[in-house]
């Protein structure tokens, strides 16, 4: 008993481990490969020495059962970390499984940096594969036949089928709401298009210019409000503080009063007061009770229109869907497009992160109606490592995704979408402007009510004003009023 608990020690503890250690100086442009690649080669060598052991044994009859432990060692340790991970490698959970394993340690620690996940399993199961081989291939070479208990391989073998197709079981469920990431490149990681034509700084940008000076504006910089907000409001700020704020290119090179931060955290920096105003759809009920949390009082001014749009692949056969049906896909009750007098394909209905402004009228549109959790997705963190969050819209076939009408259309100029009308009425302006479309919001510059910063009001006014207005129709939104033929 001691002797196999020795073996069994120096075969899968100290010469996986020993292997493990060289991974770390193998450079190459595969990291999986150049991991992978020296525990096949040492699985090898190990299994050929302890085949030669047992040749040389005074007992050449039985295949010790112990070298098989191992693979169903692993498997079972896998699924389980699958299980209670949900195939998600990013997951805190699998530290303990590198305790489990602990031999890998090595190139678990690697693993986690570089978010190759896969290693998790293919790290320990190469070894002890190639180990088993190494053994079966050296008796074959020296044609020499070892009995062994068919009833413990064949328990074994379905532990490890089992334990196997459970964790592809987790795997390809994941695949269905885990979609492949690429990242975001801009603003920081913050934005999911490139802001740059719209930026103050730029000398090439698109802001458009007003057809008579300003009735208004700022030229210290230190009465200039700071204005953050949604992406999908970007432009407009941007174009406001080009129009206003003296100087604002130059200023802002070394100022950041022009900022973008996204939804969330540009509503937070409101609250928190190192913003001045906000621009984007109205707040979500957890944001409106921070502000109560923290006692402030939020002043919301409608500065424009906007739709808020749903939207699918050109080739798709929908072209309108009444509210209803939106709530039935948004809460899983309708998963296939066929229900809707689309094609026999499964519906990939994408979400926003929670607190966005595009979430929130999602939320709004539901009612009391539970949504369906939101299609996730792996995304590079630093160091290599793997976070999950809320998956980007991807333009497959059968996507389904929603967002305001001019993100959509003008800021990504994605022509190769199709919006939906809703209860039969197509998004255009002018149905936006009378209100006939009926997911129309307000685009607001929300502010709060104790910030003595003098220029505010004034700035707000403005916004509201022909100029305002004239700069809010020129980047693409519909005016706060109809407007006169």
């Amino acid at each position: 008993m001691g002797k196999n608990i020795l073996t069994m020690f120096m075969y899968f503890g100290v010469v996986p481990l020993g292997i493990s250690f060289i991974t770390l100086f193998i450079t190459t442009e595969n990291f999986l490969i150049s991991t992978i690649l020296p525990l096949i080669i040492g699985g090898l060598i190990a299994g050929g020495i302890a085949s030669r052991t047992l040749i040389k044994g005074d007992d050449r009859k039985g295949l010790p059962f112990m070298f098989f432990i191992p693979l169903g060692y692993t498997a079972v340790a896998w699924v389980v970390f699958m299980l209670i991970s949900g195939g998600f490698f990013g997951a805190d959970s699998w530290l303990g499984y590198g305790i489990l394993h602990i031999a890998m340690v090595p190139i678990f620690f690697m693993t986690m940096l570089m978010g190759e996940g896969r290693l998790f399993l293919w790290a320990p199961l190469a070894y002890e594969l190639a180990f088993v081989f190494g053994i079966f291939l050296l008796l074959l070479i020296k044609r020499v036949r070892l009995s062994f208990n068919k009833k413990h391989v064949v328990t074994l073998l379905t532990v490890f089928i089992l334990a196997m197709s459970t964790g592809a079981a987790v795997q390809w469920h994941r695949s269905k709401t885990v979609l492949p990431s690429y990242g975001f490149e801009y603003g920081g990681g913050y934005s999911s298009t490139d802001l740059t034509p719209y930026d103050v700084t730029n000398p090439s940008n698109i802001l458009p210019k007003l057809e008579s000076p300003p009735a208004f504006t700022i030229k210290n910089s230190n009465e200039m409000p700071i204005l953050d907000g949604a992406e999908a409001a970007y432009p407009v700020y941007s174009a406001f503080a080009d129009t206003v704020y003296e100087n604002i290119s130059n200023i802002q090179r070394t100022l950041d009063i022009v900022s973008f931060t996204n939804t969330i955290y540009a509503y937070e920096r409101l609250i928190s007061g190192d913003v001045d105003i906000y621009f984007g759809a109205e707040p979500s009920k957890e944001q409106q009770e921070m502000a109560k949390r923290q006692g402030k009082e939020l002043v919301m001014t409608p500065i424009g229109k906007e739709a808020f749009v749903f939207f699918v692949n050109p080739d798709n056969e929908v072209d309108s869907l009444d509210v209803s049906e939106i709530q039935s896909i948004y809460s899983g009750k309708v998963k296939n497009w066929s229900e809707l007098g689309g094609k026999n394909e499964r519906i990939i209905a994408f979400q926003r992160p929670e607190n966005s402004g595009s979430q929130t009228l999602l939320q709004k549109i539901m009612g009391d109606i539970p949504i369906m959790e939101p299609l996730k997705e792996d995304v590079p963190e630093g160091m290599g490592g793997i976070i999950e969050q809320v998956a980007d819209y991807r333009n497959y076939d059968n996507s389904v995704g929603f967002s305001f009408r001019f993100f959509a259309t003008g800021m990504r100029d994605n022509s190769n979408i199709k919006l939906l009308a809703i209860d039969g009425v197509e998004p255009t302006p002018e149905n936006i402007a009378s209100g006939k479309y009926p997911f129309t919001a307000n685009l607001y510059a929300i502010s709060l009510k104790n910030n003595t910063k003098s220029t505010i009001e004034p700035f707000l006014e403005w916004m509201k004003g022909p100029q305002g207005q004239e700069i809010i129709e020129k980047i693409g939104y519909i005016k706060t009023e109809l407007k006169e033929e």
